[in-house]
């Protein structure tokens, strides 16, 4: 790896029962970094593995150790946490990427989803809100403010069905942002059903109420909407589902 180590901070050794999940932090503010490892060291199930000072060293870092989940700054030298998430999820689409703000800006945020992430969180948010949207986007479910997420997707379907100037299609704002598509397949009612719901920002135990099934059922119905649209996760198969025309007018 190219730079000094110090900005790196790999850590030996794993959990011998192999059921952690193996999280890189990736911040350029250092204190921030010792605070979230503190943190999350403490939590059961949780293992901070490596550290990463900017967006560059986060990919690099990424392609050692397929983490389960990277905690990724929007902003970072030499790679921005979106053009970081991009490389990571282009080369590990696995590996869960979950954005920390200090803000919500809607723009950048938006941009994240469109490059792969799974969601955020904002720095400011207490330690217990913190650790259970860790817990929410491993478990495959929403993470900390999923409102503002389904908000953003919202806006997305919006810009989407907008009519472009001169009567064409209108294309993403940026075309880099944009997953690349796969081809549509089948999903039944149900599943539609589901995904509609998905949308909206409801959980698997709410859709699993609302349609008076189980939550299990729910679960596995959400795994094959998620491998039927090509996608890593919850998230990114709602932005597909949406680019596909899915979801039709139903957000």
């Amino acid at each position: 790896m190219s730079g000094t180590i110090r900005e790196v901070v790999v850590v030996d050794g794993e959990d011998p029962s192999g059921s952690a999940s193996r999280i890189i932090l990736a911040d350029d503010h250092p204190l921030f970094r010792a605070a979230l490892r503190q943190l999350l060291s403490a939590q059961p199930g949780l293992e901070v593995v490596a550290e990463a000072a900017d967006g560059r060293e986060a990919l690099e870092v990424c392609r050692r150790l397929h983490p389960n989940l990277v905690l990724m700054d929007v902003m970072m030298p030499k790679l921005s946490g979106i053009e970081a998430t991009r490389a990571i999820k282009r080369e590990l689409p696995t590996t869960v990427v979950l954005m920390l703000s200090a803000f919500e800006n809607p723009d950048y945020l938006l941009r994240a989803l469109r490059a792969g992430a799974s969601g955020y969180l904002l720095k400011h948010a207490s330690a217990q809100q913190i650790t259970q949207g860790i817990r929410q986007v491993l478990e495959g479910e929403y993470p900390l403010n999923h409102g503002a997420a389904v908000h953003l997707l919202r806006r997305l379907f919006d810009e989407q069905k907008r009519p472009a100037p001169g009567g064409g299609k209108r294309a993403s704002n940026k075309e880099e942002d944009r997953p690349e598509l796969p081809l549509a397949a089948p999903l039944s009612e149900r599943e539609i059903e589901i995904l509609r719901l998905m949308a909206k920002g409801e959980s698997n135990e709410q859709i699993a109420r609302r349609l008076w099934v189980s939550v299990s059922t729910v679960k596995r119905s959400v795994r094959h909407i998620i491998t039927a649209l090509g996608a890593s996760d919850r998230v990114q198969a709602i932005l597909l589902a949406i680019e596909l025309g899915f979801l039709n007018n139903d957000l």
